[in-house]
């Protein structure tokens, strides 16, 4: 084909590309926690009573701002975690599998917010990253009741603590 028949399908895919606009971000909140307390080594173990009490007190955390939707990954800890405040909101929470960020950030993001996620040490940095493009630092088995709270059109970080665990 020759060039000049080229030129005005280059023109014309050139302005498609300059006319597109990325979506504006809906103001949106995201809180992504840790699961609680539990012992050191065990393999998915239930929370400890300092957990359950804890878990108890997201009640109250959440009670200006509840999560309209809750995700927890697969494990016992996590799910006991989020269990009293689903219990009291009223909501199943949707478990997914912390192997894969990529779809829980897909599933988050069809539902009103805010929206809490229940995570692990090893996948709340990834999380938190991947709603804020701020990424934690590494947490460690004493990193208990954390609660980073992403909001905002620029989806802002802030970490919080619960009750002073």
């Amino acid at each position: 084909m020759p060039v000049h028949r080229l030129i005005p399908l280059l023109l014309v895919l050139l302005l498609g590309a300059c006319a597109y606009i990325a979506p504006i971000q809906p103001p949106s909140t995201f809180y992504v926690m840790r699961h609680l307390h539990t012992p050191a080594g065990v393999q998915d173990p239930d929370l400890t009573e300092e957990g359950r009490r804890h878990a108890e007190m997201l009640v109250t955390y959440f009670a200006a701002n509840p999560p309209a939707a809750i995700f927890v990954s697969n494990t016992k800890r996590a799910q006991q975690t989020a269990a009293p405040l689903a219990a009291r909101l009223g909501i199943e929470p949707r478990i997914y599998d912390p192997a894969d960020t990529r779809f829980l950030i897909t599933e988050i993001m069809k539902e009103p917010p805010p929206v809490l996620i229940v995570g692990h040490s090893n996948t709340v940095p990834d999380i938190v990253e991947a709603l804020s493009g701020e990424r934690p630092g590494p947490l460690v088995h004493e990193d208990f009741g954390d609660i980073w709270e992403i909001g905002g059109r620029r989806r802002t970080v802030a970490r919080r603590k619960l009750g002073g665990s």
